[in-house]
Parts: C-alpha cells; structure tokens; sequence
C-alpha cells in the first residue's frame, strides 16, 4: 500500500467517474453521517456484494467510512483462499470498515474501472476515491497491518465513520447461507490454513460419496490449482518456459499462474499453441490439462467456449 501517510495517494490511481451512478441523498434520520464527523453510518451489512449497477451507493458510503472492494471470480483459487481472510478481518474490526466484494466476470464496467489486470485485487475507497492495497493472496497478517494503514489514511482524510456492526450482524444473519456439508467444511478450513492436500481429501472423499457433487468437484479442480502453483517464482517459471517452448510441463506451469492470476486468454493460448506445436502422440497431456483449465473457468464463460472451438479445429 502507499505510504498511508500522504493524502497524495487519493488521486488519479484509478478513473472511476463511469461508475458513478450515484443514489438519491439519504433520508434524514437514516444515520448516515458526514465525513469525519464519526457518527455511525447506515448500510445493511459489514460484507455485501457489489455490482455495476450499485456500486455508486459504496462510493457515497465510502465519504462515511473506508470501503475495501475485493476483485474476485468464482473460477479463482486465491479469490477463494483470499477472501475469507478479509471477512474475518473486516467482522472483527466491528464496523470501522466495510467490505464491497465484486465478482469482475458479472461486473465489467468494474473490472475495467479498477483496472483488474489480475485478481485477486483489493482496493479501498475513501471519500470517494481509490486506494491501492494489494493483488493476490496475501497471509492474515499482511491483511491486518494493510487495514491498520488504511483506518490512518481515512482518518487523516477526515473519514472516521463506523457501521453498526451488531445490526449488520442481524441482517447477515437472516440471508445467511446455509451450513456446508461437512466435507466441503473440512476442505474449506483446509484452505483456509493453505493444506490443500488435506483439502483435495476431503472433495475427492466428497465425491466418491456423490460423484454427482460438482460443488466438489470444482472445488478439487481450484484446490489442484493452488498446490501446483504455490511456491512458483513468476520469473523464473517464465524463463524456464521461454527457455523450453516444447516442454509441456513448464509451459504448464505457467499457464497454471496465468489462470490464477486471471490471465485466462493467456493461459489457454499458451497451450493451444503447444499443442499445435507437438507430434499427435504427444498432444494427449495438453488436452487433458487444456480441459481441466476450461473446467476451473467454467464452460459457459465466452473464453472457454473460444478455446474449446479452437481446440477442436486444431483436433480435426
């Protein structure tokens, strides 16, 4: 984040005047008060979802209290490993902050707004206007100290708001979800402390228990993703792959960074022209890891239906 102590870092960081579908004033009484004033302001909860649509009513918030805007998509292992980090953190800090999650698949304008050039991005908004935290899966700790920076930024900028976290707690409460099953529980706490062996057990005993649960495996495919990239220097991958253009694992590897840094054009071109490249008997293994990759991103999105085209016509 930058330095925390400069108000310079409010300005021009990102153009976000295209979102600005700003609501109506609040209704006096509503709680909602001015920036810097301190009093609580008015939201139906800590944690919402945000679309393109809605996103000038954070944007009003965010001149009450700071606003963290997670970039997320549902095909992203680190988004999923990311962001119940953030809740925990945002839910304890007991309305000092609030959380606007965005998923950048169903909401473009956002995407392109925030300049999303890899998720997980996380920014913040105060008083209207874009701060860059960090991209990608960060530890707990990183998240903590970022937010503590952020609440003296804010302050400093006269924006010392709070939610009224107990009624935000009551609102959350009654949509809450409900519970996991409990292997799919047991997976996700496994991420959570980042063994994602321990968390492939527990989808793939998920699905020889129903081998029509796709919640699993979908989840075995992210978590697969997570342990082959964790661990991977980006530069290094590349040049290893640069240095072995047929060599079908390192050109793997870097397609598994590309796709969980939401460069999916990337990753899929990368092994469509591999496979171009191999003798047939040596295709099989890009295929398969080709079809894996479109199954992670999900095979309605328009970049998997691209993909699979073009590996078609290079099939036949």
């Amino acid at each position: 984040m930058t330095d925390p102590t400069s108000s310079a870092v409010l300005r021009g960081a990102v153009d976000l005047s295209s979102l600005r579908n700003r609501p109506n004033p609040p209704a006096a009484g509503s709680g909602a008060g001015a920036a810097g004033a301190g009093p609580s302001a008015s939201a139906p909860r800590l944690i919402m979802d945000v679309t393109d649509a809605t996103f000038g009513e954070i944007l009003e918030l965010s001149r009450s209290v700071p606003v963290v805007v997670d970039l997320w998509a549902e095909w992203c292992g680190p988004c999923k490993q990311l962001s119940p980090v953030l809740e925990k953190v945002v839910t304890e800090l007991a309305g000092r902050l609030v959380l606007a999650k965005v998923d950048v698949d169903a909401n473009p304008q956002l995407a392109q707004g925030f300049r999303a050039q890899s998720i997980p991005m996380v920014v913040a908004l105060v008083a209207g206007q874009p701060v860059p935290l960090f991209t990608g899966a960060v530890p707990e700790a990183q998240v903590r100290e970022v937010f503590g920076q952020l609440l003296q930024l804010a302050a400093q900028n006269g924006v010392t708001g709070t939610i009224d976290a107990g009624a935000a707690g009551d609102a959350a409460a009654e949509d809450s979800e409900p519970a996991l099953p409990p292997l799919h529980a047991e997976a996700f706490a496994a991420i959570e402390a980042g063994d994602y062996a321990r968390a492939a057990a527990a989808y793939e005993q998920a699905l020889v228990e129903d081998p029509r649960d796709e919640e699993a495996r979908s989840g075995l495919g992210q978590v697969r993703l997570l342990e082959r990239v964790q661990g991977l220097d980006l530069q290094a991958t590349r040049a290893a792959a640069a240095a072995a253009p047929h060599d079908p694992q390192a050109q793997f590897a870097v397609a598994d960074l590309d796709l969980a840094g939401g460069h999916v054009e990337d990753a899929f071109s990368r092994l469509l022209q591999l496979f171009a490249e191999l003798p047939s008997e040596e295709r099989p293994p890009v295929r398969e890891r080709l079809l894996e990759l479109f199954g992670l991103v999900g095979d309605a999105d328009p970049r998997v239906l691209q993909a699979r085209r073009a590996l078609a016509n290079l099939m036949f």
